[in-house]
């Protein structure tokens, strides 16, 4: 009697050491999606807000001197709002796709730790199996021997 088990490592762990975590500068693109990247870029800083910012102020006399609230609403839904917030929210998008790329990277950290623990048990039970398996020897020599006596 003995105790039998081989340990088979799920074939996805070897294939999640060679791949790492995924990012998404990982992502395919073609020529379009490079010229989007680049424009994305450039639009998402705060830098190109504050030149919109500029740029849509220099509407706002025109705005204010026709009298109407009408003119001042639409000068701040249609070019203010439009102009700065698009660059503002494209920032945050940056800024939360940073975050996810760095949470995807702890998340991969923390299974790579887990497996590497898993792979210790295992180890740690192979050798308590290999004791066992020794101790199951003597025991079996002992009933042996004491049969043979008795």
């Amino acid at each position: 009697m003995s105790v039998r088990f081989v340990h088979v490592p799920h074939p996805h762990i070897a294939k999640r050491h060679e791949s790492g975590p995924p990012k998404t500068t990982d992502e395919h693109v073609g020529i379009n999606g490079k010229v989007a990247l680049t424009l994305t870029t450039v639009v998402g800083t705060m830098w190109c807000a504050y030149a919109f910012a500029v740029l849509a102020l220099v509407a706002l006399p025109s705005a204010l001197s026709g009298g109407r609230l009408l003119d001042l609403i639409q000068w701040i839904s249609q070019t203010f709002i439009q102009l700065v917030m698009l660059s503002v929210i494209m920032v945050g998008q940056n800024i939360l796709g940073r975050a996810s790329d760095k949470r995807a990277e702890m998340t991969y950290n923390d299974a790579d730790a887990t497996f590497h623990e898993s792979e210790q048990i295992q180890s740690h039970l192979m050798e308590q199996d290999h004791a066992l398996n020794d101790l199951l020897d003597k025991v079996a020599k002992l009933e042996a021997s004491l049969l043979a006596k008795g």
